[in-house]
């Protein structure tokens, strides 16, 4: 008779590998798309060139009252108050970044993953020059790829991505172990990938 130990551990064995099918099944479902996502833009933004459109450029020219203007100097970030101000009464790309104010002249930026926003306010006048640049195709993809200017929900999107396919990789590897006759094949390859990879690196990494 077969130690009760082993019995038992064959049993949760058995569950484990059920269990790693069904998770495999349902991570795919999300992380397949997210990956195919995430390598186009890679490929993108390692060929910018594909896509040499303008962007898109406009120059807006608009006067504030100066009851706002003020209110928004005394808040607690006036150079962000005033930003909102100008995004209230026209179209501009980007979240605020940052302001410099100085005497009768506010000038503000916003960046974005679809553009970015240069505002120059006359703070005595009220008048502002907005000029708003739309980033490429090629620029917006490369941003929703590294997360740069995206916002913290989007960055968000790509570190559940990444948990996703590390859990779908690792999850695979135990799956690995339910192939008996492929097991051994399966581990070589992965360490030959391994191997080739740091050798890149390596070799012709600057």
């Amino acid at each position: 008779m077969k130690p009760a130990l082993l019995t038992a551990w064959k049993i949760d064995k058995a569950s484990l590998y059920r269990q790693s099918r069904l998770w495999h099944a349902y991570l795919s479902a999300f992380a397949f798309l997210a990956l195919i996502f995430f390598t186009l833009t890679g490929i993108l933004l390692n060929h910018p060139d594909w896509f040499t459109g303008r962007p898109d450029a406009k120059e807006i020219e608009l006067d504030l009252p100066l009851e706002k203007i003020e209110q928004a100097q005394a808040s607690a970030t006036p150079g962000e108050a005033l930003a909102q101000l100008v995004a209230s009464r026209t179209s501009v790309k980007g979240a605020y970044k940052s302001a410099e104010i100085a005497d009768d002249m506010a000038l503000i930026r916003l960046e974005g993953a679809f553009g970015v926003s240069d505002i120059a306010i006359d703070l005595e006048s009220g008048h502002a020059e907005v000029a708003v640049q739309s980033n490429s195709f090629v620029t917006l993809m490369g941003d929703l790829h590294k997360g740069k200017d995206t916002g913290s929900v989007w960055r968000a999107v790509i570190d559940i991505t990444g948990i996703f396919i590390l859990a779908l990789s690792l999850i695979g590897y135990v799956l690995f172990f339910t192939l008996r006759y492929r097991l051994a094949t399966s581990l070589k390859l992965t360490g030959a990938s391994l191997l080739m990879m740091g050798l890149v690196i390596w070799a012709f990494v600057p």
